[in-house]
């Protein structure tokens, strides 16, 4: 394995209410200097959790995508809140964007989204035992829960609203999961 460049300085560069802008200075093994932009996340964890209903029935949710300007389905996510582990972050947000609490949360993975440009991850849980609860969440309007069977996973791929790359992953991954006696 190759060693990791060598960090010389580093600047934070701009600034919004979720993110920074950092550049480094970097010293590869060879001897180049280069710098770099990356997009620094607040320092929280997220989380996605995929719902399941029984062996068969997973819940997304449809909500408002600003990156993309339009609705998108996907499964519940959300930031770890400070003191919470990404499995109770998980709980919560499928109470709050589902309606659901769990007896049955299973850590499976984390993902990165662009790790060349941006320093964020989701953990990704599976959901079982569900329990009807609801609590308040911080969205401007009600999301919609949609129901769907893990049997039908490819017309759900196939959909121009189910593109977000960590649901389409974590889909496929509890998909491989099920069907292999997980």
């Amino acid at each position: 394995m190759r060693d990791k460049p060598q960090i010389l300085g580093s600047r934070i560069v701009a600034r919004s209410r979720l993110f920074q802008v950092e550049e480094l200075d970097l010293r590869f093994a060879n001897g180049t200097e280069v710098s770099y932009e990356r997009l620094r996340g607040a320092g929280r964890g997220s989380v996605l959790v995929v719902p399941m209903l029984d062996a068969d029935n997973l819940l997304l949710v449809r909500e408002y995508a600003a990156g993309v300007h339009r609705y998108e389905l996907g499964f519940p996510k959300g930031l770890v809140e400070p003191g919470e582990s990404p499995l109770e972050a998980a709980n919560r947000e499928m109470m709050e964007e589902v309606g659901y609490g769990s007896r049955a949360l299973e850590y499976l993975t984390s993902f990165t989204v662009a790790p060349g440009y941006l320093e964020f991850s989701t953990d990704v849980v599976l959901a079982r035992e569900l329990y009807e609860q609801r609590c308040p969440g911080d969205e401007p309007e009600t999301i919609e829960v949609v129901p769907w069977r893990l049997s039908q996973a490819a017309e759900l791929l196939m959909r121009e609203d189910f593109t977000e790359a960590r649901s389409i992953a974590a889909l496929l991954l509890v998909k491989e999961k099920l069907n292999h006696g997980g």
